[in-house]
């Protein structure tokens, strides 16, 4: 095995997840300025993460449901919202045979 591979420099650091302020003390070689103190009346280094496993929604089971209804809703405005838009753009003497010809695609009946 290669020699002087692996840091030699692990000590003991404080890791906060700032979601749930959940705190775990572990052995760590990540550079820090800041010092927290601990229960046992120590002072260690600290590290502030934005996630960890105590927050994160795969180890929590708290995974987020997608709102089916709102994502149909919101394809419905973007379809309206489009031929609006493309209707804008039309003059007006092809706007009137367009109206008759493009009908609007009722989701509901799909499927």
């Amino acid at each position: 095995m290669k020699k002087n591979l692996h840091p030699d420099n692990y000590r003991l650091v404080v890791f906060e997840d700032l979601n749930d302020g959940t705190r775990i003390l572990t052995r760590s070689t990540v550079a820090t300025d800041e010092t927290t103190k601990w229960d046992d009346g120590n002072e260690y280094p600290i590290v502030k993460v934005h996630i960890s496993s105590s927050s994160h929604p795969f180890f929590t089971g708290q995974e987020k449901l997608l709102d089916i209804e709102g994502r149909v809703d919101k394809f419905r405005a973007r379809q309206e919202a489009a031929n609006k838009a493309r209707a804008d753009k039309q003059p007006k003497k092809e706007r009137k045979t367009a109206d008759k010809v493009e009908k609007p695609v009722d989701v509901q009946k799909i499927g």
